[in-house]
């Protein structure tokens, strides 16, 4: 007797988890089903339907978010904009990665999406990596929280991208270009701290002689030490190229000084490096050649 029992409980599990595994696969699609609704939503750019895709009570991370973004109000107030004119916006998507893992009425979805969209500046592809938290609420599944990330494909692809800067994006960057050589030539140490990372690595004209943040600082005191003015200064030609956080500055440079009286002009030609840090622009390294 004990030995068909056995034999009965070997014969139906095979049978239930066959059975448990068909209820999955059919979460397995309505989760799936519900994802592409959302992709959708933004394709067609309908609000109505991208917010009822999401649970009240939403929770999580977009795309360049910087702190937690809290219920559906907030979801849509950071993703749920539309062009009015609906010229721009996302177009469509490819799945790459798709798996989900389930425990009882609550599901976790990972997935990479290529996505395609048109912006002012033409056709932009970027990868997404995506983790999404899924609820069954009244006999349906829902996205109640989600983590949307740049893949480290699009991540490198925009470090190593060429991008221009607006007039108004130049402004800071420019100013920090000024706010240096202002800062050396009135022997400005706490001004020049901020602006010169400890990595400053220099080229100087006049036998192209090498140089740190130390010898920079101390160049400066010794210039304000030596009783000279700067009097003029002006950048005939300036020329950008910004490369993710980075911006290489090439300058035509002109500077006059002026000591007991008596003035000296300069000129001739530099290479800085700007990095992005922290919400403000800082020097690295320059390469400067005196005029001929």
């Amino acid at each position: 007797m004990l030995k068909s029992f056995a034999w009965f409980l070997i014969a139906a599990f095979p049978l239930g988890a066959a059975a448990a595994e068909e209820d999955r696969a059919a979460d397995r699609t309505a989760i799936r089903a519900h994802i592409d609704r959302i992709f959708q939503a933004f394709i067609h750019k309908d609000s109505a339907e991208l917010r009822a895709t999401h649970a009240p009570n939403w929770l999580g991370y977009l795309e360049g978010s910087r702190t937690m973004i809290r219920g559906v109000d907030g979801y849509m107030d950071a993703s749920g904009y539309f062009d009015p004119k609906g010229q721009y916006g996302m177009t469509g998507y490819k799945m790459r990665e798709f798996d989900m893992i389930f425990q009882g009425d609550a599901a976790f979805v990972a997935f990479v999406a290529e996505v395609e969209a048109k912006t002012p500046a033409g056709p932009f592809k970027r990868i997404l990596r995506i983790t999404d938290f899924y609820t069954k609420q009244n006999g349906a599944w829902i996205q109640t929280g989600s983590d949307t990330d740049l893949h480290p494909e699009s991540v490198e692809a925009q470090q190593q991208a060429f991008r221009t800067l607006s007039d108004a994006q130049k402004k800071p960057l420019l100013d920090a270009r000024e706010a240096v050589w202002r800062a050396w030539f009135a022997g400005d140490r706490a001004a020049l701290e901020k602006l010169l990372p400890e990595e400053l690595l220099t080229m100087e004209p006049g036998g192209g002689n090498w140089g740190n943040r130390q010898t920079v600082l101390d160049g400066a005191a010794r210039f304000a030490a030596s009783g000279s003015k700067l009097v003029r200064l002006e950048f005939p030609k300036t020329e950008i190229q910004v490369y993710g956080s980075t911006a290489i500055v090439y300058s035509n440079y002109v500077y006059e000084t002026e000591l007991a009286g008596k003035r000296e002009v300069s000129s001739g030609r530099a290479t800085e490096v700007f990095v992005r840090r922290n919400g403000a622009w800082v020097n690295p390294s320059w390469h400067m050649e005196s005029g001929k």
